[in-house]
């Protein structure tokens, strides 16, 4: 780097200021804002404890305040990132190698795509770039990985030479619906009469509720909560996120959140938390605590369709994985991670993986993108 760049590291997203991170992060994406990832921090989820030390690189411009950011973790493993490397790490430990730790620039538990660099001056990227490089060479780190990376800011990383990744996931995508049945209207008849039979057994006897803003109380983060550890505990073992992660979002993004509970007789049974971006409805997590067929896809994937239409929001990322996502009318979309290997025999390893595996991946989204349920011609 330049003499005239200044490169840091700060102890933690919560030790710089909020109005200087934002003015980097923007305004569009939830999930990198100051408010999302110091709540990470506070509510003991995001800590080196955890395996996710933040150690958040910035890159400050002539007027001292931050002008580009990089939200980076020192990992001790590689849980809760959603862009799989076990088999790297298996291979550079068979090797002789430590994987671990490793730099991971991404927002922890969240397979979301968006920035993961944040820039007020667009000009600073290939610098930042260059400061996590430094950073991964100075402490003896084995690579740094960019996931969920969003396609603008791929070329920046191609162009710095990282290794770019490809893989697949399922959104639904707005076309100017101004109700459900004007979206089922864009399917083929035996999807839509799926669909409908799906949705009308799925709520049979119960009240669905969608709960925002201030109107989101502790009781229903409590109901929430229990959803949420009895997934967390099937999925991950335990769970990623603390209770008080929970109270903090409602406190300090309440607007961005929206709850959707699935009652019975006035008592949750179920229940979805999702974040509101300025074009994007994002599902996260999903809980229940009595079985109810097809009661997911309702309130993941159809309820979500119908917030983010009234909302007049271009898409609904339902998160990672889920083929099944695709008979409900997501469409496969690629995403994108970027990764900075230093030693060059590993490096070519993984460079012949990964062209090995984008025509894998490739394939199977053409594959996919044929089975969708829209009607054809």
């Amino acid at each position: 780097m330049s003499n005239a760049v200044t490169a840091r590291i700060a102890d933690g997203v919560c030790a710089i200021p909020a109005e200087a991170w934002d003015a980097c992060a923007g305004p569009d994406n939830p999930f990198i804002s100051h408010a999302f990832l110091s709540i990470l921090e506070r509510s003991g989820s995001a800590r080196a404890r955890t395996g996710w030390q933040p150690i958040p690189i910035i890159v400050d411009g002539a007027d001292g305040q931050p002008a580009a950011i990089a939200p980076a973790y020192a990992k001790s493993h590689s849980q809760g990132e959603y862009v799989f490397d076990h088999a790297w790490a298996d291979a550079w430990e068979r090797a002789g190698g430590s994987y671990y730790p490793k730099l991971q620039v991404a927002v922890p538990f969240t397979p979301a795509p968006g920035p993961r660099l944040l820039l007020r001056d667009p000009a600073q990227a290939p610098a930042l770039i260059a400061a996590i490089e430094a950073v991964t060479d100075q402490h003896g780190l084995s690579s740094a990985h960019a996931t969920f990376v969003c396609p603008d800011q791929l070329p920046a990383f191609e162009a710095a030479g990282w290794l770019i990744r490809e893989g697949t996931q399922f959104h639904w995508q707005n076309q100017g619906y101004g109700a459900f049945d004007d979206f089922l209207g864009e399917l083929a008849s035996r999807k839509r009469k799926a669909i409908r039979k799906e949705r009308s057994g799925a709520i049979e006897g119960l009240t669905i509720r969608h709960v925002s803003g201030s109107d989101i109380t502790e009781a229903d983060w409590d109901a929430f909560w229990v959803f949420y550890q009895d997934t967390g505990a099937r999925k991950w073992g335990q769970p990623y996120l603390t209770r008080q992660f929970f109270s903090l979002l409602g406190e300090a993004m309440p607007d961005q959140v929206l709850l959707i509970f699935a009652e019975r007789d006035g008592r949750p049974i179920a229940g979805a938390l999702n974040l509101i971006g300025t074009d994007t409805l994002y599902g996260r997590y999903w809980g229940c605590t009595e079985e109810v067929p097809f009661l997911h896809f309702e309130l993941c994937y159809y309820q979500a369709i119908d917030a983010a239409i009234a909302r007049g929001l271009k898409t609904v990322e339902a998160g990672a994985q889920g083929e099944h996502k695709l008979a409900r009318g997501y469409v496969p979309v690629p995403t994108w991670s970027a990764h900075y290997i230093p030693d060059l025999g590993f490096r070519r390893a993984i460079a012949d993986f990964l062209v090995r595996e984008r025509e894998s991946v490739e394939s199977d989204q053409e594959f996919l993108g044929a089975m969708t349920p829209f009607k054809r011609g």
